[in-house]
């Protein structure tokens, strides 16, 4: 290469460092610019109310499914085969106690007690004039013995066909209402055939329910439980009555029985229902607000809200770990102390260390 080649390469060379130089300038002092301008930026503040973890009596419970029970309830039958001849069955119909629900016919019953009327009304004619000739000694006591045993005989078999017409008149024991039916007149009914169910119509209903072993040793007749037809319905409170002495060997389970009083408010006898039932002795238990406790991968947190070294609210995650919810607050069991702070409304937009704004104090 001759002496004008390299100059010309020198002086490519030498443009391209002298560009390359002022942008590296350029950008040096544009950073220097960005930096010297978020400086300048206020940083950034998230607002939220916060609230304060307080104390408050807590008893735990465990969720057992119960089944309603009436008071009385029975699968009503009929005690002898016969024809029906008069049904009075009405499903969802209340009837009162001694209602004639479904008369068999009766009538070889009804003349076989005819005839047995007038056999006790013979017999008992026969024992008057045996006792009159007795005194005249014209009959021996043996023979008056006779005619009173045959009286006897006569009345007692009038009670028997008495009895089997009203075995034969099916009638409701209780008050109660009428399950449904599908009996009719001159149907031929073999003895023990389901006719209906009757369901008592009383002022409670019983809730039978089974609990763990441990869960029922520690329960006492008296003890108050809660029901809940729905997850949306109201509870209904409950007293228990009564605690199977005896454990299932199967499920450990034992089974325990409530009473709800004012049957108007309980459901309906067969429903599913879900029972709260205490365990344990009440304790008193750090609460914060619901909107408080936030899900995460990591579990559940919350955001405790304190002052930095310089005096500045700032937010923390704390992991927790909460249980049951009273109402319009969570049970917390560790991880939070009574008197902190935490983020309530707004939790949501909180991260590690951000600035804190409270808007107001949630009660």
């Amino acid at each position: 290469m001759n002496a004008r080649g390299w100059i010309g390469s020198g002086a490519l060379i030498l443009a391209v460092l002298v560009a390359a130089g002022s942008l590296a300038a350029w950008k040096r002092g544009a950073i220097e610019e960005s930096n010297a301008a978020a400086a300048q930026r206020p940083e950034p503040m998230e607002a939220v109310t916060v609230a304060t973890a307080h104390e408050r009596p807590h008893l735990r419970t465990t969720t057992a499914i119960g089944t309603v029970v009436a008071l009385r309830s029975i699968a009503l039958k009929n005690e002898i085969a016969g024809t029906v001849h008069r049904v009075a069955l009405v499903p969802g119909e209340i009837v009162e106690p001694e209602t004639v629900l479904v008369a068999l016919d009766v009538s070889v019953e009804e003349a076989e007690l005819r005839a047995l009327e007038a056999q006790a009304a013979l017999a008992e004619t026969m024992l008057g004039r045996v006792q009159r000739a007795s005194q005249n000694r014209g009959a021996s006591e043996s023979d008056v013995d006779r005619a009173r045993a045959e009286l006897d005989v006569a009345r007692a078999q009038m009670e028997r066909t008495k009895a089997i017409i009203a075995r034969k008149t099916i009638r409701a024991p209780f008050r109660a209402r009428v399950g449904m039916a599908d009996v009719h007149p001159g149907q031929y009914l073999n003895e023990g055939t389901l006719l209906t169910t009757l369901q008592g119509v009383d002022d409670a209903v019983h809730v039978d329910f089974a609990v763990a072993q441990a869960v029922a040793q520690g329960l006492r007749q008296g003890q108050s439980v809660e029901v809940l037809a729905s997850t949306r319905s109201r509870p209904v409170e409950a007293s228990i009555v009564a605690i199977d002495a005896r454990v299932d060997p199967q499920t450990r389970n034992a089974m325990v029985r409530a009473r709800i009083e004012g049957a108007s408010n309980a459901p309906s006898p067969g429903a599913s229902v879900r029972v709260r039932v205490p365990v344990g002795t009440p304790i008193q238990a750090v609460v914060v607000p619901v909107n408080a406790l936030r899900k995460g991968p990591g579990g559940d947190h919350v955001f405790v809200i304190a002052p930095d070294q310089a005096g500045t609210l700032r937010a923390s995650i704390r992991n927790v770990e909460s249980s049951a919810v009273l109402g319009d607050e969570v049970v917390i069991l560790s991880g939070l102390a009574v008197g902190e702070q935490v983020a309530a409304s707004g939790s949501f937009k909180l991260r590690e260390g951000v600035l804190v704004a409270v808007a107001d104090e949630a009660k």
